[in-house]
C-alpha cells in the first residue's frame, strides 16, 4: 500500500522550462496541467482545491471565487509573469496569501523584441517576406516596398521603466531622437545618459515617427491609444505595443490603419488574446501581430522558472517570497 506523500500538494497550471519545473517536481507534490492550453476554470477550481500552494500564468484568473474554491489552507500563489492583472492581490492580501511574481528578468529580452518589431514594421519586412512566397518577385524595382529609415528618426517612448529605458538604448544606436512620457520623469542624469527628453503626452503622439507602449495596463492606461489619440499622429507613425493590449483601442487601431490615418503598427500582445486569424485586424497589411513573445528566449524563460519555483517554495515553507507583490501581509509576523 502507498504512503500518502508528505510533500505539500501544489498545482502547476502549465508546464514550464525544466529549471523551475525540477525544483517542484523534486520539493512538492505536485499536480501539473500538461496541456499546451490553459486548463478550462471548472478544472482549475477543481484541481486547486486542497492544493498549498499554486503556480499561476497570466491566463489563469485568482479570484475570491478560486481563492475559496482552494481552501483556507493556500500559502502561496506563484505568478509565472511579471505582470499581474490575472490576480486579485487584494484579495489575496485580505487572506494573509502572498503573491509573487518576477520581476526584472525580462526587462532586456522584451525590448529586443519591441525594437524587432519596430524594425520589422518600417523596413516592411512581413510584406516583402509575403511578396516572395506569392511568386511576385518579377525583378529589382525602385519603387518597390519603399519604407521609412529607422536611423535618425524620432521615437516617442510611453512607459519609462526598465524596459522603456532599454529600447532607449537600442534607439541610441540607430541615432534616433528620444522623446518619452511618464507620470514620473527621470532624473537629469537618466536623460542625458539616454539622450531622452520628457514631453506631454500630445506633443509626443504629434511629433514621433515611431511610438512604443511600454506602461502598465490600469484604469488611466486603458484606451490610452483611441481614435482621438490616433488622429493626433502623423500619418506614417508607426506603433509597437508590447506592454498590454487594452492599452490600445483595437477597433480604432483598425480604423486608424484601413484610413491610412497612421502608417502602421506591430503588435506582442492584443484585446483580445489572443487573437484569432479572422480578426479584421490582420486583413491590414500595414499590422504585424506576433503571438504575445516578447520574453521568449530560453535563458529569460528559465529565469523565470527559477524565480517562480523559488517564490513558491519559499511560501510554502512560511518564508518571505524572493519577490512579492503584496509585501504588506509581512507586516506584524
Amino acid at each position: 500500500m502507498t504512503e500518502p506523500s508528505s510533500a505539500p500538494r501544489v498545482f502547476i497550471a502549465r508546464r514550464i522550462p525544466d529549471e523551475g519545473l525540477r525544483l517542484l517536481l523534486d520539493g512538492t507534490d505536485a499536480d501539473l496541467w500538461e496541456d499546451e492550453l490553459p486548463p478550462p476554470r471548472d478544472e482549475l477550481l477543481r484541481r486547486v482545491a486542497g492544493v498549498e500552494g499554486l503556480l499561476s500564468l497570466l491566463t489563469d484568473r485568482v479570484d475570491d471565487e478560486l481563492l475559496d474554491a482552494a481552501g483556507p489552507q493556500l500559502k502561496v500563489v506563484s505568478n509565472y509573469a511579471v505582470g499581474f492583472d490575472n490576480v486579485d492581490v487584494p484579495a489575496c492580501t485580505r487572506r494573509d496569501i502572498p503573491v509573487g511574481n518576477t520581476p526584472d528578468v525580462l526587462t532586456e529580452t522584451t525590448a529586443d523584441l519591441a525594437f524587432a518589431l519596430l524594425m520589422a514594421a518600417a523596413r516592411r519586412i512581413p510584406e516583402g517576406y509575403d511578396y516572395v512566397r506569392a511568386d511576385r518577385w518579377q525583378t529589382w524595382g525602385p519603387m518597390l516596398l519603399l519604407s521609412p529609415d529607422v536611423h535618425h528618426a524620432t521615437l516617442g517612448i510611453v512607459g519609462f521603466g526598465r524596459i522603456g529605458r532599454e529600447m532607449a538604448k537600442r534607439a541610441r544606436g540607430f541615432d534616433m531622437e528620444i522623446l518619452y512620457h511618464d507620470v514620473q520623469q527621470a532624473s537629469p542624469e537618466d536623460e542625458a545618459a539616454l539622450h531622452a527628453r520628457s514631453v506631454e503626452m500630445d506633443e509626443l503622439l504629434a511629433e514621433s515617427d515611431f511610438i512604443s507602449l511600454h506602461t502598465n495596463l490600469t484604469p488611466e492606461t486603458h484606451h490610452l491609444l483611441d481614435e482621438a489619440a490616433f488622429a493626433r499622429m502623423k500619418p506614417t507613425a508607426i506603433v509597437i505595443n508590447t506592454s498590454r493590449g487594452p492599452v490600445i483601442d483595437q477597433r480604432a487601431l483598425f480604423e486608424a490603419l484601413r484610413d491610412r490615418v497612421i502608417g502602421g503598427a506591430a503588435l506582442d500582445v492584443t484585446d483580445p488574446e489572443p487573437m484569432r486569424a479572422d480578426d479584421p485586424l490582420l486583413t491590414q497589411p500595414n499590422a504585424l501581430v506576433v503571438p504575445h513573445v516578447a520574453s521568449a528566449s530560453h535563458t529569460t524563460r528559465g529565469r523565470m522558472a527559477e524565480m517562480a519555483a523559488a517564490n513558491l517554495l519559499a511560501g510554502l515553507r512560511g518564508e518571505r517570497l524572493p519577490t512579492p507583490v503584496n509585501p504588506e501581509v509581512y507586516e506584524g509576523r
